[in-house]
Parts: C-alpha cells; sequence; structure tokens
C-alpha cells in the first residue's frame, strides 16, 4: 500500500554492531527470510485487482463515517499475519546495538546478506523514507524499534503520569479469506480519547512500527464486523476529521474518490497495529 506519512524525533540509538552475536545475527537473517516471504506475498495480492477499482486489494481498508450505521455492507482487507513469521520485536538493548538510519544503509544490506536490487532493500529503504522525512504540519512522529521506545514515546504524547491502554484489531473468528465483504453488527463504540498515538508496522528484518499522533479531530472506534465467509472481528478503525494539509496524491483520496478537505477519512486498522490511548478513555 503507497502510504508515505511523515518525523522530527530522532532515535538515540548506540552504534554497537560488534557486540552482536553470532547466533542473534542468524536470527535476524531467518527474520530476513521471513520477510521476503511476506513481499512475495503482497505481490501475489497486488496481482488480484478488483474490476471496479485498479488498486491493491489491501487498499480495502477506507470508508468514511457516513458508512458507520448498522448492517452496512463493505468489501474490507484483513490479513492474517502469523507470529512465527513476523519479524521479531528486539529489547531496547538489541535494537540500540544496530544502527537505523538510511546513511548506513550499504552496512545494513551487507549485514542483513540483501543485495542493493533486491525486494527487501526496497522495502527497507521505504522504510528509512517514513522514518526520516519531516513531519506533515500538525503531526508528531516516531519510528520504534522496540516495545521500551514505542512505550517512552507515547507517554511523551500522552502524558509521562498516563497510564496507557491499547487497542488493536480483535480476530474473533477468522478464515484464509482475506478480502470479502463484512456487515456492521451493532453501533460501533466511539473510543473517547484527547489524544491518540497511532502505531503501524512496517517492513524491517525486526520488528519497526511507525507512531504517529494528528493534531485535530481525530476519532477512535471499535467496530463490530461479520464476514460473508463467517469471519468476526472487533476492528479498531479511526476517523481523521480534517484532512485539509494532507497530500493530494494520498491514495485514501484515490480510493473514496474524494478530495482533501472535502471529506474525513476513516481507515480499519490491521491486527498487528496498536492504538495507544490514555486508560481512562471511554
Amino acid at each position: 500500500m503507497e502510504f508515505r506519512p511523515t518525523l522530527s524525533i530522532l532515535l538515540h540509538a548506540l552504534l554497537l554492531f560488534q557486540f552482536l552475536s553470532e547466533s542473534r545475527a542468524r536470527d535476524i537473517a531467518k527474520d530476513c527470510d521471513n520477510m521476503h516471504g511476506m513481499l512475495k506475498i503482497q505481490e501475489k495480492e497486488q496481482t488480484s485487482i478488483s474490476p471496479m477499482e485498479s488498486l491493491n486489494p489491501q487498499l480495502n481498508i477506507f470508508f468514511t463515517p457516513k458508512d458507520l450505521n448498522i448492517g452496512k455492507k463493505m468489501p474490507l482487507f484483513f490479513a492474517i499475519k502469523n507470529p512465527s513469521t513476523s519479524p521479531q520485536l528486539l529489547s531496547r538493548e538489541e535494537a540500540d546495538s544496530i544502527p537505523f538510519s538510511s546513511t548506513n544503509l550499504p552496512y545494513l544490506l551487507e549485514f542483513f546478506s540483501f543485495s542493493k536490487e533486491s525486494p527487501q532493500a526496497k522495502a527497507i529503504e521505504d522504510t528509512f523514507f517514513h522514518c526520516e522525512i519531516s513531519a506533515m504540519k500538525g503531526e508528531s512522529k516516531f519510528c520504534a524499534t522496540s516495545l521500551e521506545s514505542m512505550l517512552d514515546w507515547a507517554k511523551e504524547i500522552l502524558g509521562y503520569n498516563t497510564q496507557l491502554k491499547v487497542y488493536t484489531t480483535d480476530f474473533i473468528k477468522k478464515s484464509p479469506v482475506t478480502l470479502q465483504n463484512y456487515t456492521i453488527l451493532q453501533k460501533p463504540k466511539e473510543i473517547l480519547a484527547p489524544k491518540i498515538v497511532a502505531c503501524h508496522t512496517l517492513p524491517y528484518p525486526y520488528a519497526v512500527f511507525y507512531c504517529h499522533m494528528q493534531k485535530g479531530e481525530n476519532k477512535l472506534f471499535k467496530i463490530s464486523l461479520l464476514g460473508e465467509n463467517g469471519d468476526r472481528i472487533e476492528a479498531a478503525a479511526i476517523c481523521h476529521m480534517d484532512t485539509k494539509q494532507w497530500n493530494h496524491d494520498h491514495v485514501a483520496f484515490r480510493v473514496l474518490k474524494v478530495q482533501p478537505g472535502s471529506s474525513p477519512v476513516c481507515h480499519f486498522f490491521p491486527a498487528d497495529n496498536l492504538v495507544w490511548v490514555p486508560s481512562s478513555s471511554m
């Protein structure tokens, strides 16, 4: 999915490659193979284009607030990711021992045994683009390479003394079918929160999360969905009520056939994304 959002907070990572053990390097290399498999799956899915849109089926995640009605039916994409083949979440100590910067790209490609022309190299380059480009107006952003760094940044945004609560998309019953029609079963529940930090996974040999907070009115929802294949999902979704500052080329506008500022843009979160709010949010 072509999603190029935008960061002004830098990681304080230690460049200590020499302290990585050989066994840890083998584990990371194994994760690189898993990432290659994930990219192959994505390439295959991109060839299965819906007749109504010459777009990647994975873009069937966008909607508008007008769709938030009981009985509303929408074609939606929800992928199942196997935790055993997903990139590992490193500890802060491990993550800080590996440079995370585009300036180190040649060294990293050699370290992870990727050629410069490989799809993995392109994915890593794109991840650095997301992490290093300047934030949009009104946006704060950060790329977390460990759970500890993610929690630290979420607390910096939401309040250092704030207890955090996390929301995700939960699969109650899920078949291997990724794209199907889903029906909203009951009135969506809005999670009232003064600020919202959303963390999205980025392709990398180990787990990296693009976390951001957008100023302005954003509404978080939990939505009960029933798939035509019998799937049951408790999905997390967010509605960005003001899109005037968004890039005119943002893919959401193509999918929804709207213009920046003309309509709120909502989207569902994949199951491996995390949404952080103060625990007092209802």
